[in-house]
């Protein structure tokens, strides 16, 4: 509960710190509703307001996940501004912070902030984040004679994450080191007696501790919403008594996005993502098929393979429309790569440049999948949302 009040002071405390500095900049810059207009068309468009009031993007997400009880609502504002060590002639992404706070429909809630910055002068960029989170959620088993079931479960999670990358060279190529910490109290939630065979009394009570080495390249125009680039990013994970863990386990993460430009107003977008995890980990942080439309942990294994496409076209400069299509498979011991499920998803959405000089748009997307459906408000790229 400690954390919690920590997490919500500082949520309070970026309200705060965003009110503060708009009042202290100059009275010749008054906060108007013309600063909420581009200069260049009069549309609707929040880069001034980040860039001289220390403003933030509203960001209001609704929560369809199935798997989060299908309705809630999550609460995020994320404050963008340019990096002060900007090199004339090379691209350095803007600072973000950003904190959140949501509940949804099954009584899940949490809080948290993160920030995501670069120091260019160090070759150096780094994130942090915590959260606290009190969540019901649920998993799905083959069972024999029953086929599908759903098992419920309340997650008792605090989290810690920190991670720092150095570039090598004048490339784009950076590499480093990160560390992420879970607390988790579990409870079952099912009716049911004893507890299913793929969940353990360690599982319901552990403290999880890996650190990683990771690896990034991003070629991209753009962090939030790209037009063109290639974007790759990896990291190995280890847990075990040395880091402080109470199991032993590897992840092996890799994945990356290209874009194209094939025309002025057309970007073209592909992703393939493989995980991979090593001995025994708990079950609730197995690796699972991440599409849209595809409830979270349904499909789980030891790996995930997954790809998919998006096609975004620009209407006008401002207004967008997008398609996607995608497939995966969750691999287990049990199951091979050729035996297990063929899971797949297909959607559309809009987007709306709302902040035309980071080149962030925001929309709405709407996805289905083998037994499902969902939507989702989108800031950025939803790929960036999944990674």
């Amino acid at each position: 509960m400690n954390f919690y009040r920590t997490a919500l002071v500082f949520f309070v405390s970026l309200l705060s710190l965003n009110f503060v500095l708009a009042q202290d900049k100059p009275k010749k810059e008054k906060l108007t509703m013309e600063v909420f207009r581009d200069s260049l068309d009069n549309k609707l468009d929040l880069s001034d307001f980040l860039i001289n009031f220390h403003g933030f993007i509203p960001v209001a997400q609704i929560v369809t996940e199935p798997a989060l009880g299908g309705i809630g609502v999550v609460f995020s504002p994320i404050f963008i501004k340019p990096n002060k060590n900007q090199n004339l002639g090379e691209f350095v992404p803007p600072d973000i912070t950003a904190a959140f706070g949501g509940i949804t429909g099954n009584k899940t809630w949490g809080v948290g902030a993160m920030r995501i910055a670069s120091l260019p002068k160090q070759h150096l960029k780094y994130r942090v984040g915590a959260a606290y989170g009190d969540v019901n959620m649920d998993f799905y088993r083959d069972l024999p004679m029953v086929s599908e079931r759903k098992f419920g479960f309340n997650f008792n999670t605090t989290a810690v994450f920190a991670s720092v990358l150095r570039q090598i060279g004048k490339t784009q190529l950076f590499v480093g080191l990160e560390y992420l910490y879970l607390r988790n109290k579990v409870r079952p939630d099912f009716g049911l007696e004893n507890l299913p065979e793929f969940a353990t009394d360690k599982s319901l009570d552990n403290n999880l501790s890996s650190i990683g080495i990771a690896m990034e390249y991003d070629k991209r125009d753009n962090v939030f919403t790209p037009n063109k680039g290639l974007y790759i990013v990896s990291d190995f994970k280890m847990n075990g008594s040395w880091t402080g863990s109470d199991y032993e386990y590897q992840n092996l993460n890799i994945a990356a996005f290209q874009y194209l430009q094939l025309a002025p107003k057309w970007v073209s977008g592909f992703r393939l993502e493989g995980r991979m995890q090593f001995d025994d980990a708990p079950f609730y942080l197995k690796p699972s098929v991440s599409l849209r439309g595809v409830p979270m942990a349904r499909y789980q294994g030891d790996q995930t393979y997954l790809v998919e496409t998006e096609q975004r076209y620009d209407i006008t400069d401002r207004w967008s429309v997008l398609g996607f299509v995608g497939t995966g498979k969750a691999v287990t011991k049990e199951i091979s790569f050729s035996e297990a499920d063929l899971v797949y998803n297909y959607g559309t959405g809009f987007r709306y440049l709302i902040a035309r000089k980071f080149g962030i748009r925001t929309g709405v997307d709407v996805a289905w999948s083998n037994n499902d459906l969902g939507w989702y408000i989108i800031f950025g790229s939803a790929w960036n949302n999944r990674n």
